[in-house]
């Protein structure tokens, strides 16, 4: 059984594609757990405030199904694939961690680099996998998040309603 990581984020109808996806994930994989959101400005491009979180969960999916279980889940919700990398988004679903798995491929790189670039990432994951140990940084990711600098980005707890049984 694989422990893993991804990042949820939305800044188009954010409350709706957020709920969406964490029930769609709920729906798919066991052992979910969900941090608090975040809202966060855009990075990398001027566009309305995301909301942000990181889920975790069980499988015994290999990566690449896992990975596809994302697409499609994004594709439900109207992702579209065809702006620029960074733009607005409906729901974007990255896989971070895949247990300590290690990865660099054209497609996927495991860890997700996410993690130590941007505070939506890495403290949302510090909440919920706080004494796990990044296999490339060999610290916890409580300690990455109390030597990240917290200035560089704005990020500030929201209230959101998770409703879906388990979560």
């Amino acid at each position: 059984m694989a422990r893993v990581f991804i990042s949820i984020g939305s800044n188009i109808e954010r409350k709706k594609h957020i709920a969406a996806g964490i029930q769609a994930l709920d729906a798919l994989f066991s052992h979910v757990v969900c941090s608090t959101v975040y809202e966060s400005e855009s990075v990398g491009f001027d566009g309305d405030n995301f909301y942000n979180l990181v889920l975790g969960f069980d499988t015994t999916l290999d990566i690449a199904v896992v990975s596809a279980h994302l697409a499609r889940i994004e594709d439900e919700n109207g992702r579209n694939r065809q702006g620029p990398r960074f733009s607005s988004r409906t729901l974007d679903l990255d896989l971070l961690l895949y247990d300590q798995q290690v990865l660099r491929s054209e497609t996927l790189t495991l860890p997700r680099p996410e993690i130590y670039e941007n505070a939506f990432v890495l403290l949302p994951l510090s909440e919920i996998a706080g004494e796990l140990i990044d296999p490339l940084q060999h610290q916890t990711y409580a300690k990455l998040w109390a030597k990240f600098d917290q200035k560089k980005q704005k990020l500030w707890a929201i209230d959101f309603e998770l409703t879906k049984k388990g979560l």
